[in-house]
């Protein structure tokens, strides 16, 4: 298999394996076939890591080059076609295809198409979409090539290492295959499959002390033998050495190995005590405020929200007339419409308002959510600050509707009209004049008032809004 430059820019990676001399059963092909596909939906992540290719290899001519063309220069039938297509027309044909059409996007965009043909130039695959009609296996079928191209190396050679060790049984020679040489771009040569074990050390009082039990050294070995893990006692009666076979690439850690030996002993079987810790469970305190908040404005007749924590640049600064303030930024934003954490939970009332804005008014919004606010003081430079925002939004500003929860919420918290003042104030996001500051015992809770026009219909709302936002965490 000659792995060609052009491959770089889409999928990189190919490992393949020759099955020869096998015998399928209609049970054991249709079983191949079920393996392909659900090691696609799993370790190969719906073929996003990973496409597999069968062919027969009696129908092809090695050596086999793997590269990747502009779409129109690619031109072969199809599995179960007769009819030839170029893989632009391919892609056009398949978008209806209920199976295949959620593959098409990832190689659709590409200026080059993935493509493995044979030295006489008959195409083989389209990775990761589909196999070439020519090379299709069948019951009768001896000889298979197994190919897997991948976007991820280590999870081609699990995949291929799984494929040949389920099924080299049906063999001639049972569980024997023949390798293939991948010649890479720089001119390396692998051989493949792998198919290593690896050896792992576990401590029989570490593996007792993890899943419950008390059984001896030897016992557990016998367990581990049992889960196709050899594994053989060691001279100073408590280290386990685990040879890990090509077979088990779930087993990463020495806690994997603890868990077999959980399985291996039944789950069923492991007598239940009391932890030698006693802790008595209690609502976080913040949380269990939270909730009494929420039950109390859903029952002034307010509907909770749950926004998103990440929103635009636009939406904390320019949005709400206000210069960008420090926020927690993400590196590498994916659209413009996640870039930063939320600062406030306004933008995302007013968009959830903006999404239903021909409900019938008023809509009284409210939700209980953390917003993320820069501190050098906190080991991740950041901090979660919990909010509790409620907006009204009609035909009027509803400032007294606002200023009626802002005193509920009061009430509920125990704080009397003594200890709590609405002191005016000017904020770029409110209405001159119409906007004020909460203080409780000095400390500033709160802020309330009427959105400005530009904010509103930056929002592209046309109605008056009033907004409330206190901070729940300096009451807590």
């Amino acid at each position: 298999m000659h792995v060609k430059d052009s491959t770089k820019s889409i999928r990189p990676f190919v490992v393949s394996a020759v099955l020869r001399n096998v015998t399928f059963s209609p049970a054991s092909y249709a079983s191949f076939i079920d393996l392909q596909e659900k090691l696609h939906q799993n370790v190969c992540r719906k073929r996003s890591l990973v496409a597999i290719g069968t062919h027969d290899l009696d129908t092809i001519e090695g050596p086999f080059v793997y590269e990747a063309r502009p779409p129109e220069q690619i031109r072969f039938a199809p599995l179960n076609q007769t009819r030839e297509m170029t893989a632009t027309e391919l892609m056009k044909f398949y978008e209806v295809d209920s199976h295949l059409r959620s593959y098409l996007p990832l190689i659709r965009d590409s200026p080059v198409y993935p493509v493995i043909s044979d030295r006489n130039g008959v195409v083989l695959s389209l990775p990761p979409i589909i196999n070439g009609n020519h090379s299709k296996i069948s019951l009768s079928t001896k000889n298979v090539l197994i190919e897997c191209t991948a976007t991820d190396r280590n999870k081609a050679t699990i995949v291929l290492d799984t494929m040949v060790t389920m099924f080299s049984q049906h063999c001639a020679d049972p569980f024997t295959v023949e390798a293939v040489d991948v010649v890479e771009v720089d001119g390396s040569v692998s051989q493949c499959p792998e198919l290593r074990s690896r050896m792992e050390t576990v401590s029989a009082k570490a593996a007792n002390s993890h899943v419950g039990i008390e059984e001896s050294a030897e016992r557990i070995a016998s367990l581990l033998t049992r889960m196709s893990l050899s594994a053989e006692l060691q001279a100073d009666g408590d280290s386990i050495r685990v040879s890990v076979p090509p077979t088990r690439a779930d087993v990463l850690h020495a806690c994997d190995v603890y868990e077999d030996v959980a399985i291996a002993f039944g789950f069923n079987s492991i007598a239940k005590k009391i932890p030698e810790t006693n802790c008595i469970g209690e609502q976080f305190v913040l949380n269990k405020l939270t909730d009494k908040l929420r039950l109390e404005l859903a029952m002034a007749g307010f509907t909770e929200v749950l926004t998103f924590a990440l929103c635009s640049e636009d939406d904390v600064s320019v949005k709400l007339r206000k210069p960008l303030q420090s926020a927690a930024r993400i590196a590498n934003p994916k659209t413009c419409d996640f870039q930063v954490a939320r600062t406030t939970l306004l933008p995302g009332l007013l968009k959830t308002v903006s999404s239903n804005k021909n409900m019938a008014m008023p809509l009284q919004l409210f939700e209980v959510a953390d917003v993320v606010l820069l501190d050098s003081g906190e080991d991740v430079g950041a901090r979660n600050d919990r909010r509790l925002a409620a907006l009204f939004y009609g035909k009027t500003a509803g400032f007294e509707v606002i200023h009626g929860i802002l005193d509920r919420v009061m009430q509920v918290l125990a704080i009397p009209t003594q200890r709590y003042r609405v002191v005016a104030t000017e904020d770029s996001t409110y209405f001159h004049g119409r906007c004020a500051d909460v203080v409780v015992d000095g400390r500033k809770v709160a802020i309330l008032g009427v959105l400005h026009p530009d904010v509103v219909t930056h929002f592209d709302l046309a109605a008056p809004c009033s907004y409330l936002e206190l901070y729940v965490q300096a009451l807590a």
